[in-house]
């Protein structure tokens, strides 16, 4: 679907009003409302919506199993259903997280931590490149990030017009800049004016932007434009992650930067997708169960390979 440049800056359209839209219209305001909520009501929601959507998203619970099965083959198929729970619920609360990162940030108050904000410092002035992967708390640690350091985000456009124009105006409160993952000569330019950008290579968009590298020790499509980014805008690359720690009574979110890489892009665009999936790979292991395994991080194949899906 093609975009416009206003529309993608967040314009509201009056199409917006028309009742095919009206369903998204009432989830908002259920969640806005639902926001309001004390916290300890909202994780007992995520925890009973996330058994209903266990339940009822049968192709989301047999793709998460899947990628489990797949990338730690040495756990149980009964410790592998228990994290497929936990990583529903992770999900869902990550959407109570999100509205209150956008409509509710004081409550984040003595919540958040960072470390590493000193290799971000240390290359003050230069275009930096945030490695970063899609972890359930994607707003969250957005917003975290955004209240220590500037930031621009990488993202891909939703279909549903509604739905993207809301994404776009509540991501507004936290990044100076939302780029369409398509929109190099936008990425260019920010990186040339010194900006730091999260970009998260880790979803499979196919081989034409990409190559196979293994994740998990399992071939996957990797994107690799970045590298290319880079070059012409002689940014550095430092990876980022993301993570919750504490119970329900005490959430605390947190902020991992790690030194900028060395040697990077290098001459090799195999060897440097390895390298970044192996990076990626250690950050999840931390806490694997807030990372979303319920995209189809394996859906392109080797020729001649059958679909593990």
């Amino acid at each position: 679907m093609n975009y416009t440049y206003p529309y993608i800056a967040g314009t509201f359209l009056w199409s917006f009003l028309l009742p095919k839209y009206w369903f998204i219209w009432v989830s908002i305001g259920i969640l806005l409302v639902l926001a309001l909520l004390p916290w300890a009501l909202q994780w007992r929601l995520a925890e009973i919506l996330s058994k209903i959507a266990w339940k009822t998203l049968g192709s989301r619970r047999k793709t998460t199993l899947r990628n489990l099965h797949l990338c730690f083959p040495q756990k149980s198929s009964y410790q592998i259903e228990l994290d497929a729970k936990q990583i529903f619920f992770n999900g869902m609360l990550g959407y109570f997280e999100a509205i209150n990162s956008w409509y509710s940030p004081k409550w984040f108050a003595n919540r958040i931590h960072i470390d590493g904000l000193e290799h971000l410092k240390k290359h003050k002035g230069k275009g930096i490149l945030l490695l970063g992967s899609h972890t359930t708390l994607l707003d969250a640690g957005g917003f975290v990030s955004s209240c220590f350091f500037n930031l621009d985000v990488v993202y891909r456009p939703q279909n549903n017009l509604l739905l993207n124009f809301l994404i776009i105006r509540g991501r507004s409160r936290v990044y100076q800049n939302q780029i369409p993952k398509n929109d190099m000569k936008e990425l260019i330019k920010n990186l040339k004016q010194g900006h730091a950008i999260w970009y998260s290579p880790d979803q499979d968009f196919g081989l034409k932007q990409g190559v196979m590298a293994p994740f998990f020790n399992v071939p996957a499509a990797t994107l690799t434009a970045h590298r290319r980014l880079m070059k012409i805008a002689d940014a550095v690359a430092i990876p980022l992650f993301f993570y919750r720690t504490g119970d329900i009574k005490n959430p605390q979110y947190h902020v991992l930067l790690e030194p900028a890489l060395d040697n990077f892009p290098s001459t090799d665009e195999l060897v440097d997708a390895t390298r970044v999936n192996q990076i990626l790979e250690n950050q999840i292991s931390m806490y694997p169960t807030q990372y979303m395994w319920f995209h189809r991080r394996f859906k392109t194949r080797p020729p001649g390979e059958e679909s593990l899906y």
